[in-house]
């Protein structure tokens, strides 16, 4: 990697069938929406910042980003909206970006530093965010795995965009076998108190945002 910070991307473009479906970035907490909170974190630590959203870009004309909208047909999650992201970081003549998700407002300070890291030696960086398990989480089974991967937080290389746009066409929609298939790495961040990748999907997360603002 070089020396610039990689360009940050924002997802939002998720159906947020569990809040009634909407903008789930817009939903206030602490007199602030979940997207502005999430372009105050992200943008002191990246480059350049875009927003990856569906529909009419207009909507967002309020914050002063580029909006870039999935080249993949239907809904196919949030690995569409990297590929928008790196398909725009290359026609910035980036190498890679940072994405963080538009409904989650606590995540580190020092995520793309930490990303950045986890890359480091790796010919082409490709690292999620990962969280231990904790409590009741612990004991639930995942295949050996004790943490939590957050595929919406990650480091993705300009380099494989078409690898990932081919796969995208052919159905492929979990990150991590896409991850796992070009050797990506984690990155892991402490969860003391709470997991700092806790995202807001129902009425109740957005009670609990508020109480942890406290």
């Amino acid at each position: 990697m070089t020396e610039i910070p990689p360009l940050g991307v924002i997802l939002a473009g998720g159906l947020a069938t569990r809040m009634g479906g909407g903008d789930k970035g817009r939903l206030q907490v602490g007199g602030q929406s979940l997207l502005s909170r999430v372009v105050d974190r992200l943008s002191p630590q990246v480059s350049g910042l875009a927003l990856n959203a569906n529909g009419d870009p207009e909507r967002f004309g309020d914050m002063g980003l580029p909006v870039i909208a999935d080249s993949i047909e239907g809904f196919a999650g949030p690995l569409a909206g990297v590929l928008a992201g790196l398909d725009w970081a290359a026609e910035q003549g980036a190498e890679a970006i940072v994405t963080a998700a538009a409904d989650t407002p606590f995540f580190p300070q020092d995520l793309v530093a930490r990303l950045a890291a986890a890359a480091a030696d790796m010919d082409h960086p490709l690292v999620m965010a990962t969280t231990p398990r904790t409590g009741d989480e612990a004991l639930k089974s995942g295949g050996g795995k004790r943490v939590n991967r957050h595929p919406a937080f990650g480091l993705w290389p300009v380099a494989l965009r078409d690898d990932l746009r081919a796969a995208l066409q052919d159905g492929l929609r979990k990150v991590v076998l896409w991850t796992d298939r070009h050797g990506g790495r984690e990155a892991m961040f402490e969860a003391d108190r709470f997991d700092p990748f806790f995202n807001i999907n129902t009425p109740e997360d957005l009670t609990r945002a508020e109480a942890l603002l406290k």
